[in-house]
């Protein structure tokens, strides 16, 4: 299996700037496509992104579309999300995970491992 730690959430201000990362351990990382959620309380997850094995292939959900973009490094076991013109309503806990099959997929209950998540709170 594969396991996940992401890093760089934080407090900005809206129209801000973050960029988060997920390091991986364990299996080959380029076995794996890679997805990331954000979730707030009393809410399910919500997909924001996806990226193929090799990174040559994106897929983003609308409401993040050309604000954000997914990338990885697979000679470092990282993924990263690099996000642009946050608003408040992108406040949540912002989660990578890894899937098997490399198509996208928006259903978290598709991907078969999680990193426990890091804070992104946007203030107003």
């Amino acid at each position: 299996q594969v396991q996940l730690v992401e890093s760089g959430g934080g407090l900005v201000q809206t129209g801000g700037s973050l960029k988060l990362s997920c390091a991986a351990s364990g299996r080959t990382f380029s076995d794996y496509a890679m997805g990331w959620f954000r979730q707030t309380p009393g809410k399910a997850r919500e997909f924001v992104g996806w990226i193929s094995r090799s990174g040559g292939s994106t897929y983003y959900a609308d409401s993040v579309k050309g604000r954000f973009t997914i990338s990885r490094d697979n000679a470092k076991n990282t993924l990263y999300l690099q996000m642009n013109n946050l608003k408040p309503e992108d406040t949540a806990v912002y989660s990578c995970a890894a899937r098997n099959r490399d198509y996208a997929s928006t259903t978290a209950s598709t991907y078969a491992y999680w990193g426990q998540g890091t804070q992104v709170t946007v203030s107003s």
